[in-house]
């Protein structure tokens, strides 16, 4: 959102504002589709989300575009644009790669020299709290994203941080079925982030060796949810 810090002339003020429109429109749809408003595979009807977010087509086809390069958004020519799908193999390829990511993290940077780097994994906890006392679904699988890319930077090693980054929408997209499969089997979203106040708790106590048997029971659960058997199931 640009922040102007004098007055813009008047005919600046379009220019200016734009990017706060499409950035408040990725965000929005962003949302609805973490929280299972929009569906994977649901159109995207224009004119219904130019009601909804009360503005033109321009801003809003901007941010469809950003959204299709975030892997959430897959646009076909003559048909428009759909909420992405993950196949059963999209499933396993980026959970089995989530497992070994994190795994790996902790590996190596459990005991956490730094008590800092644990900041931002404690103030991602605080805001999945918050996400369940609002019942804001959406967000919480965002928060959860946060939580868990926060665990990646104890190991204090760049690259993996940098594969792990690359996956984000990917992984969003995984917590989300999940954490939908959740609600149908009636998770409290306290309970959900509970969980992960469990783990970092581990984390913190610097056992390695249960802060990895945390965790592996953690992943098993996105396994569990996310297989085509699931009827129930971050």
């Amino acid at each position: 959102m640009v922040t102007p810090t004098d007055p813009p002339a008047s005919g600046d003020d379009r220019a200016l504002h734009a990017p706060s429109l499409v950035t408040l429109a990725v965000d929005s749809i962003r949302k609805q589709i973490l929280s299972d408003d929009l569906k994977p595979g649901e159109r995207l009807i224009e004119e219904r989300l130019t009601k909804d977010l009360a503005i033109s087509r321009p801003p809003l086809r901007e941010a469809l575009r950003l959204l299709e390069n975030e892997g959430l958004v897959v646009s076909m020519p003559r048909r428009g644009s759909f909420v992405a799908t993950l196949t059963e193999q999209d499933v396993f390829e980026i959970l089995t790669l989530r497992s070994a990511l994190e795994r790996m993290a902790f590996e190596v940077g459990i005991p956490v020299k730094d008590p800092a780097l644990l900041e931002p994994a404690r103030a991602a906890l605080q805001e999945m709290y918050r996400c369940a006392d609002s019942d804001d679904r959406g967000a919480m699988v965002q928060a959860g994203y946060y939580f868990h890319a926060s665990l990646i930077k104890i190991a204090n090693h760049q690259r993996l941080e940098v594969i792990y980054a690359s996956v984000q929408q990917q992984l969003l997209l995984c917590m989300s079925r999940n954490l939908i499969k959740r609600q149908h089997a009636a998770e409290d979203l306290h309970a959900h982030a509970d969980l992960h106040r469990l783990l970092l708790e581990l984390v913190e106590s610097g056992d390695r060796a249960a802060a990895i048997d945390e965790l592996t029971i953690h992943l098993q659960r996105s396994f569990e949810a996310n297989s085509p058997q699931a009827s129930s199931g971050d």
